[in-house]
């Protein structure tokens, strides 16, 4: 072999950097790969995952750069190809075309595990569809990373993604989760952060426990808890907050169960001006209590006036 072709097999090779020494990757089985990637702080990467990304026949990525970045950082020469929402369905076919011609195919996101909130779903749906195989590389994650750091339960958790943008809409969607008895974990923007904290007081109760993890993994993380009532009046208008957030909530409080007679007086009360579904369902909200029963006490409650 002369100068040159040594110099280009070694500049084509599957190998990665370890402290400037060259790993080889080994051969890769025909499937999907879901790489998780670091989330700030590239040191977050494993050893499976480099070897995925230096070993792949074809890496799909969110934005080529912010992956470069990654790759470079590995000494891992795999050209980067963008998946992401605005071509998904023009470039997700043409990966589904890779793997049935036999080529491994890696897909990561910008950040975290691919197919949580971002359109590698898809593509792991069409693969499966398909008939070819997934394997998934975990790593890195933003929501359990913020669940283990904030100091709340984690017996039970439910990850709810992003919020809706819309205030009525958020609120109704925290009304959804306002008595599942688990840990909350949202994504928010910062700019929208205070205005979600309003809410989620307002919903959840003022001194449900939560926690605003920011910037996680990376120079500046941070963990803020306290009530939502607390953190809604720290996160007013008036501040300014950058990078990404991830927002945990605790599950419910608990509560003792009201008096008899006072739900009696609370259903008669709210039938004077809403109807007897109504009535129940809002008694319901205010209380915890099953609406099926709030609503077959009120009737017993008008039949015996």
């Amino acid at each position: 072999m002369t100068h040159s072709q040594d110099t280009q097999a070694s500049v084509t090779a599957k190998t990665f950097r370890l402290h400037d020494r060259a790993v080889s990757a080994r051969p890769l089985e025909v499937a999907l790969y879901l790489v998780a990637t670091p989330i700030g702080n590239l040191g977050d990467i494993t050893l499976r995952a480099l070897e995925v990304l230096a070993g792949a026949d074809v890496l799909a990525c969110e934005d080529t750069r912010v992956t470069r970045v990654l790759l470079d950082r590995y000494g891992i020469t795999t050209r980067p190809y963008a998946y992401h929402e605005h071509n998904a369905e023009e470039v997700g076919p043409k990966l589904i075309e890779a793997l049935a011609a036999g080529k491994s195919v890696a897909l990561v996101s910008d950040a975290g595990t691919p197919l949580v909130s971002d359109p590698g779903y898809r593509l792991g749906q069409l693969a499966l569809e398909a008939g070819l195989k997934v394997v998934p590389i975990p790593g890195p994650s933003a929501p359990l990373a913020a669940l283990v750091g904030s100091g709340l339960p984690s017996e039970a958790f439910v990850f709810a993604g992003f919020l809706p943008t819309k205030d009525k809409a958020r609120r109704d969607r925290l009304a959804q989760w306002a008595t599942t008895p688990a840990t909350l974990i949202f994504f928010e923007s910062p700019h929208r952060i205070g205005a979600t904290l309003a809410a989620a007081t307002e919903v959840l109760g003022v001194e449900r426990p939560a926690c605003v993890c920011r910037e996680l993994t990376k120079t500046f993380e941070e963990f803020r808890r306290g009530t939502l009532g607390e953190l809604s009046a720290y996160y007013d208008d008036e501040r300014q907050v950058k990078g990404e957030i991830v927002l945990v909530v605790g599950p419910p409080l608990a509560q003792a169960a009201p008096d008899a007679a006072d739900i009696d007086r609370l259903l008669i009360e709210l039938s004077k001006t809403l109807q007897t579904a109504k009535a129940a369902a809002e008694a319901a909200k205010q209380t915890g209590l099953p609406r099926k029963e709030l609503y077959q006490r009120l009737l017993e409650l008008k039949s015996e006036q």
